[in-house]
């Protein structure tokens, strides 16, 4: 593993991330598209990396700032002002929306090591934080991880039926627990 990188994500890297991302979640009607994909990256360049090792590109992470309980929708792009609340800040936690290792470099805990490099630089950034949605199953690996189920978080239908709202605290006092959501909070 120490031949692998995390480095942020650079304009010559979309046509490996497009492919990776259709690869892994076309099959299951979850693939958003260049657009969608580009546009969450726009949102928070800071916070979305790729995975190299000496063959290449590995994997990449895509995170932004988002209000705790929502997502960004699979069927749409971000939009100026998306995700955040409506004072139009992004509030204290930090989405990783999209996570895709590549076929030959799985198996080598690289998705976890993307997952702490993530926490650290939302730490540094002072989000209190993470949330992330779990797809096909992956709520497992999740929790593993430190991520709570949310079943109660409604989320867009473009993730389908399976999908489950997770989130885990970062830092600070009350780093042991995630807020509950109120009215107001829940779509």
């Amino acid at each position: 593993m120490s031949d692998t990188r995390i480095r942020l994500l650079h304009e010559d890297d979309w046509p490996d991330v497009i492919a990776a991302e259709e690869r892994a979640y076309a099959p299951s009607g979850l693939s958003e598209g260049g657009a969608a994909l580009r546009s969450r990256h726009r949102a928070s360049p800071s916070t979305c990396f790729v995975l190299e090792d000496a063959d290449g590109f590995c994997g990449y992470l895509l995170a932004l700032p988002y209000p705790l309980f929502r997502c960004p929708d699979l069927g749409r792009a971000e939009s100026d002002g998306a995700g955040r609340g409506s004072s139009g800040t992004s509030g204290s936690n930090l989405h990783a929306h999209d996570l895709v290792i590549t076929e030959r470099a799985r198996g080598r805990g690289l998705a976890d090591r993307l997952l702490l490099h993530l926490e650290e630089t939302g730490r540094q950034a002072g989000y209190r934080t993470l949330s992330l949605v779990a797809v096909r199953g992956s709520q497992v690996l999740w929790s593993r991880l430190g991520y709570r189920a949310r079943p109660e978080i409604g989320l867009p239908a473009s993730y389908g039926t399976e999908a489950v709202y997770m989130a885990k605290p970062l830092a600070g006092p009350s780093a042991d627990t995630v807020p509950s959501p109120s009215r107001a909070e829940v779509g």
